[in-house]
């Protein structure tokens, strides 16, 4: 099969061909049919500080149909289009008895997802209904790291919700705080070409970053935000999150920066403010995720604004490193 390779900090994925995997007696394996370019993606090849090992096929945001079935699979069929929680943890440690086995000591990473076939343990597994696209499946994984960080801030009825970013994750920030019962929703971000989309997922004003953005926040929430959320990722993005934080409001870090980015706590002390750092999520999030996929107020496969082959990864990958209009990539494999 083919697939594509990390080559190190600096270099462009290679698309190689590769031993097709193999089942265990737990396992299936799929054909998969898309996966999506996330963030972290972009953050673990890029050389800042943390980096996926020379050799890897990334991909975590897939979904595909069973092929070939372990001996003691029971339950599943050939032809079952399934997605999955790509990571296992020891499952008996205190964060594992907690759920989200992304934080466990012993977590094995179970991408691979940018490659024709992958092996997926059935205790990880999601089977999706028959009413489920393959778009649909390939955007279960970035809903569930929105809703385990929207889980996690404790969104109040009525809540005032500033969102800073226009990319995934911010979008789906926007999507889950509207369900979950938040009153006005700001979304702000240097660029205004997410803008639509940011209104369209639940946001009721955008903002552009500049100099006069806390009182364009302010006026447009009716008071300063009492909760933030950072889906910036980059340097500088926390102290704007303490910036425009009210009172005994709370900060969540969706960004995953990889790079320092000081803070001056006598800033929060003054505001009584919590800052949190969710990362990854519970099995239930994922399943939530799932089953609420299609009830919602609006259709996530709007952030998808583009769709590739294999073939194109290594160029498209290098060029999201920079600026660009996308807003979630999805790699359409054609099996050879």
């Amino acid at each position: 099969m083919k697939a594509a390779i990390f080559q190190g900090a600096g270099k462009p994925l290679s698309i190689e061909r590769v031993d097709d995997p193999k089942p265990g007696p737990n396992d299936v394996v799929i054909k998969v049919h898309r996966c999506g370019i996330c963030g972290t993606d972009l953050h673990m090849t890029a050389g800042h500080n943390w980096c996926y090992p020379v050799g890897y096929t990334p991909g975590h945001e897939y979904a595909g149909e069973i092929v070939e079935m372990g001996s003691k699979v029971q339950g599943y069929r050939t032809g079952d289009v399934i997605t999955s929680v790509p990571l296992s943890g020891c499952g008996h440690c205190p964060v594992c008895l907690v759920g989200n086995e992304v934080l466990c000591a012993k977590m094995t990473p179970g991408m691979g997802g940018f490659g024709e076939y992958l092996r997926v343990p059935t205790s990880l597994a999601v089977r999706l209904p028959s009413t489920f696209s393959v778009i649909d499946a390939a955007l279960i994984e970035p809903l569930a790291v929105g809703f385990y960080g929207l889980r996690m801030a404790h969104i109040r009825p009525g809540d005032r919700v500033l969102v800073l970013g226009g990319g995934t994750v911010a979008l789906l920030a926007i999507y889950w705080a509207r369900r979950m019962g938040a009153g006005k929703i700001v979304a702000i971000s240097r660029s205004a070409r997410r803008e639509a989309l940011a209104l369209e997922m639940g946001a009721d004003k955008f903002v552009q970053a500049g100099d006069n953005e806390v009182a364009e926040v302010i006026a447009a929430l009716g008071g300063s935000p009492e909760v933030v959320f950072e889906c910036i990722g980059v340097a500088g993005a926390m102290p704007q999150a303490i910036t425009h934080v009210g009172v005994y409001g709370r900060v969540v870090s969706f960004g995953f920066c990889t790079s320092p980015d000081p803070i001056i706590p006598a800033l929060v002390a003054m505001k009584a403010a919590s800052l949190s750092f969710p990362v990854g999520y519970a099995l239930r999030d994922f399943e939530h995720a799932a089953d609420m996929m299609d009830s919602g107020h609006v259709d996530p496969k709007i952030i998808v604004s583009s769709t590739i082959g294999l073939d194109e990864l290594p160029t498209t990958f290098e060029a999201l490193r920079g600026p660009n209009n996308e807003t979630k990539v999805h790699v359409l494999m054609q099996v050879s």
